[in-house]
C-alpha cells in the first residue's frame, strides 16, 4: 500500500500547487518553493519529495510555455492554445514521482531497493532485470530515477550516463532513406523492414475497430489488453533498426546520413488512409535511437534537409522525369538507392 498511497499523495499535492501557480501566474521553481514548500510538507510529503513536487509542477509549465512558444498548441487566439493557457496542469492520480539518492537506494548486487513513502521507509524492495541492465545499473546508473505504476505494473526507470566513444573521421557516410512503404533503406541498397511490418498497424487498427464497434464486456477486457501492444512493437523494431545501421556504419568506418523529419506532420496534408499510415511509426524515435547509439559507439551523425533525397542524383546519369521517384528497390550502378543522402551532406546547406 505505500507506493500507491505516496503516488496518489504526491500528484494530489502536484494539482493543489499547479492551481496556485495558475492563479497567481509565478510557475518558477524558485517562487514556488517561497509559496509552498512549508505547505506541500503538510499535506504529509517530506522535505526531498516535497523539492521533487516543486520541480515537477514548475517543469510541466517551462514545458507548456516552450510548446506554446513552438506553436505546438496551435496559433494565437485558437481554441486549443486559448484551452491550454487559461487552465492549470493537471497530473494523473498515479503519475510517475521522481526520487534521487536520498529517497531512493539501490543495493544492484542483491537487486533490492530501499524507497521513502509516505507510510515509512520501505527496505528490501526486489527488483527484476535482465543480466545486461543489472550491469548497467552497477557501472553507470547516476541521478534521479523515476516510479512509475502502468497496466498494474510497477518500475523504477533509472538515469544511466554512458560515456561516450571518441568520434572518428569517417571515410564516407551512410545515408538512410525513411520512408513509409519501407522504414530506412540505406545507400548500400539495405532495406529494412517493409511490407510485412506495415500490415501489422493495418491489422491492429481493424482488431480495435470492430471490437469498439461491438462494445461488450469481453471486447473491453480484450481492448485493455491491447492497449500499446503495437506502440511496444515499433519501439523494440526501431532498436533493431537502429543498432543494424550504427554497427554497418562502425564496422566500415563510415558516418551516417539521415533525413530531418522535424515537424512534418504538421507540414504536410495527407488522404485519411494515408495519415494513417504516416501517424502510426515513430521516426523521431529511430532518429532518436540512431542518435544516442551512434554517440555510444562514437559513430559521427548528420541530419539533412530531406527534400528531394528519395530521388536517385543527377550526377549517377540518370534522368528523373516529372519529378518522378525511382522503385523501392531501384539500384544505381553508380551509387545505389539513397545516394542523394550523401550528395546532400556534400552540400552547402546539407548537414545539420
Amino acid at each position: 500500500m505505500g507506493a500507491p498511497c505516496t503516488l496518489h499523495t504526491a500528484n494530489d499535492a502536484a494539482n493543489w500547487l499547479a492551481v496556485r501557480a495558475c492563479g497567481r501566474g509565478e510557475t518558477s521553481r524558485k517562487a514556488l518553493q517561497s509559496l509552498a514548500y512549508r505547505d506541500l510538507k503538510d499535506r504529509g510529503l517530506s522535505a526531498q519529495p516535497a523539492l521533487h513536487v516543486l520541480r515537477k509542477v514548475a517543469d510541466a509549465y517551462t514545458t507548456l510555455r516552450a510548446n506554446i512558444r513552438a506553436g505546438n498548441l496551435g496559433k494565437a487566439g485558437s481554441k486549443r492554445r486559448a484551452k491550454a493557457e487559461s487552465k492549470p496542469i493537471v497530473f494523473r492520480e498515479d503519475a510517475a514521482q521522481p526520487y534521487d539518492d536520498r529517497c531512493l537506494s539501490w543495493q544492484v548486487d542483491e537487486q533490492t531497493v530501499s524507497i521513502w513513502t509516505t507510510i515509512g521507509r520501505l527496505r528490501g524492495v526486489r527488483f527484476a532485470c535482465s543480466e545486461q541492465a543489472r550491469k548497467l545499473l552497477a557501472d553507470h546508473r547516476k541521478g534521479e530515477s523515476d516510479l512509475v505504476h502502468r497496466d498494474g505494473m510497477w518500475f523504477l526507470i533509472a538515469t544511466c550516463e554512458v560515456p561516450e566513444a571518441e568520434q572518428y573521421e569517417p571515410t564516407d557516410f551512410l545515408g538512410v532513406d525513411l520512408g513509409i512503404v519501407n522504414i530506412a533503406t540505406t545507400s548500400d541498397g539495405k532495406i529494412h523492414a517493409g511490407r510485412e511490418l506495415n500490415r501489422y498497424p493495418k491489422r491492429q487498427l481493424a482488431l480495435r475497430t470492430k471490437l469498439q464497434k461491438k462494445s461488450t464486456k469481453s471486447t473491453k477486457r480484450l481492448l485493455k489488453r491491447q492497449r500499446r501492444k503495437e506502440q511496444r512493437r515499433a519501439t523494440e523494431t526501431n532498436h533493431i533498426i537502429s543498432k543494424r545501421i550504427v554497427t554497418e556504419a562502425e564496422r566500415t568506418g563510415r558516418g551516417i546520413g539521415m533525413e530531418d523529419l522535424a515537424g512534418i506532420r504538421q507540414r504536410v496534408r495527407l488522404r485519411k488512409p494515408q495519415r494513417v499510415a504516416l501517424h502510426s511509426w515513430a521516426f523521431a524515435q529511430l532518429g532518436q535511437f540512431v542518435e544516442y547509439k551512434a554517440r555510444r559507439d562514437g559513430v559521427p551523425v548528420l541530419f539533412v534537409d530531406p527534400a528531394y533525397t528519395s530521388r536517385m542524383p543527377t550526377s549517377a546519369g540518370h534522368r528523373m522525369e516529372n519529378g518522378g521517384r525511382l522503385p523501392e528497390r531501384a539500384m544505381c550502378r553508380r551509387k545505389p538507392f539513397g545516394g542523394s543522402i550523401c550528395d546532400a551532406l556534400l552540400s552547402p546547406r546539407g548537414g545539420r
